[in-house]
């Protein structure tokens, strides 16, 4: 279970909530000036309302030669525990994991929503998820026109129900406080309509949905870019901070893997192979190898991870998670990093639906979490004669549990991103031989070996043309020439725990050097003596 009161080092004392943009800057700034041997902080843009966007640069030697994985968090401003989990792992790397430095490089974007996680930290919270760019989600020709209104003053943007027998609404038999969708194919009546705390101001019909908060991040990409959809912006990859680190992934041709704390998940549940959508010419399936190695990951994440029964989402349009695999070539592992647990049922209101938010409210109540807003009755001038009640869940809540409840979950994601380290595809050579075939003629042999149980390359990444190949170079000595191989040697891909055999004609004694490898992979070398 979760437990523990964690220490925050960067602060001194015990850290009694989530890190606010100024707060990540100041954690970041600290873990660079204390490391500076082995770490390096860049901000590489600035988002539409000033803030840095950081990437932290963890490893030791030729950091950008030798495997890499890029840690992304912040993808949902509403998920602060995203960016806190970024910030935890790159302060476990350069204490407790600091041996993982040696042989990968680790690429930590720790807030890429820091304007719209603002909004937590604000007088008026609610669920932000766009940045600071002003828009005009409903094309009337004004911007931010109708915000959301604090109807019951508490500081909390919720839900309204307005009682209606023309709704589609109705409690949720395990919990009334819950609303859900009636099923009207089972005999189910609504009762209920339901809209975002506010007004209609500009009398349209729509709730709220000119408010601030632009351009989200986690809509923005290019991969099922939902073009027309309020947060996805005029065109994909359209803002700052979705350029800036497009542009950062792609100059590091080391990056094997990206690993994104966010709502979606393929780690407690691998994705799912589809066949036909993996034939066409713009595929929409992983392709069937690459499954098999999310299928892998996720079980070695399973058995590190204690978590279980996590709600599934294996990506949404225009994400980043999903890009990663389907524009960026690379394995893509994501994971909201908590959830909370299945609940045990009431056995006079059993929860048979597996309703979430009931299975949350049960969670919140077990560990004593004030999450709701009881409803509370008002008068609405858009509802004139009707009963409308202000309440439900509290935003941000059923995604970031108490800071204070989370030192087992950083210890177990620290603990698999050190497993996720060692699986890093790295190269040797084994099994070299020389023959003297006379004539000063040699015969030389060696077998290239991938160490890791991973591929060298993912197929797609193969079949995008992006990831480099591996690249096998023989230097010979003077007075040396080759009578059969090649000075340079291409290779596609290398299965996990796999090799190629290499083979060349060389006429003329002297030393020849080996060297081989991708930036993803590391370069190695090995003299051979012919005489």
């Amino acid at each position: 279970m979760l437990v523990g009161i964690l220490w925050a080092p960067w602060l001194g004392f015990a850290q009694s909530d989530y890190p606010n943009p100024s707060q990540v800057t100041q954690r970041l700034q600290k873990i660079a000036n204390d490391n500076r041997n082995i770490a390096s902080l860049e901000s590489i843009a600035k988002t539409a309302g000033g803030k840095d966007i950081h990437v932290l640069r963890l490893g030791t030697g030729d950091v950008d030669n030798k495997p890499g994985i890029a840690i992304v968090g912040g993808v949902e401003g509403f998920h602060l525990l995203g960016t806190e989990m970024a910030l935890r792992m790159a302060e476990e790397l350069v204490s407790s994991k600091r041996s993982s430095l040696d042989k990968t490089t680790f690429y930590i974007f720790p807030s890429m929503s820091p304007d719209a996680a603002e909004q937590y930290f604000a007088s008026l919270k609610y669920e932000r998820r766009g940045n600071a760019r002003n828009t005009d989600i409903d094309r009337d020709g004004r911007l931010s026109e109708d915000p959301y209104e604090d109807l019951n003053g508490d500081g909390l943007i919720t839900i309204m129900r307005v009682e209606d027998p023309t709704g589609d609404m109705k409690p949720h038999p395990a919990d009334p406080r819950v609303m859900v969708l009636a099923n009207r194919e089972k005999g189910e009546k609504g009762s209920y309509r339901i809209f975002s705390e506010g007004r209609d101001n500009d009398k349209d019909g729509q709730f709220n949905e000119d408010g601030a908060g632009g351009i989200n991040f986690n809509m923005n990409w290019s991969y099922k870019y939902p073009a027309f959809q309020p947060g996805a912006g005029e065109f994909a990859v359209s803002e700052n901070e979705t350029r800036a680190i497009a542009d950062y992934l792609y100059d590091r041709w080391n990056i094997f893997a990206v690993f994104t704390f966010g709502p979606a998940n393929n780690l407690s549940a691998p994705w799912r192979f589809n066949r036909p959508q993996a034939s066409v010419r713009v595929i929409t399936s992983p392709l069937e190898n690459d499954q098999k190695l999310n299928a892998l990951v996720s079980d070695v994440y399973n058995s590190t991870v204690s978590q279980k029964g996590q709600p599934s989402n294996q990506g949404t349009d225009g994400d980043f998670f999903q890009w990663a695999y389907f524009h960026y070539g690379k394995l893509s592992f994501g994971t909201p990093g908590w959830w909370a647990p299945s609940m045990p049922d009431d056995k006079d209101n059993p929860n048979t639906d597996k309703n979430p938010e009931v299975n949350f409210l049960r969670w919140a109540e077990a560990n004593n979490v004030d999450a709701f807003v009881n409803w509370t009755p008002i008068e609405h001038p858009d509802f004139p004669g009707k009963k409308v009640e202000v309440g439900g869940i509290k935003p941000f809540v059923m995604y970031n549990p108490p800071i204070s409840m989370i030192g087992d979950v950083v210890a177990e994601h620290a603990n698999f991103l050190e497993k996720l380290a060692d699986m890093s595809p790295t190269l040797s050579f084994v099994n070299e031989k020389v023959e003297a075939l006379g004539n000063n003629v040699y015969r030389i042999s060696i077998d290239l070996k991938n160490n890791s149980i991973l591929p060298t390359h993912t197929d797609l990444g193969n079949r995008a043309g992006w990831l480099k190949r591996l690249r096998i170079e023989s230097g010979l000595s003077s007075g040396q020439k080759y009578l059969s191989g090649r000075g340079v040697t291409l290779v596609n891909s290398i299965d996990g725990d796999g090799s190629t055999r290499l083979e060349w004609l060389v006429q003329g004694k002297g030393n020849v050097t080996l060297k081989a490898g991708a930036p993803h992979t590391g370069f190695i070398t090995k003299t051979l003596n012919l005489n």
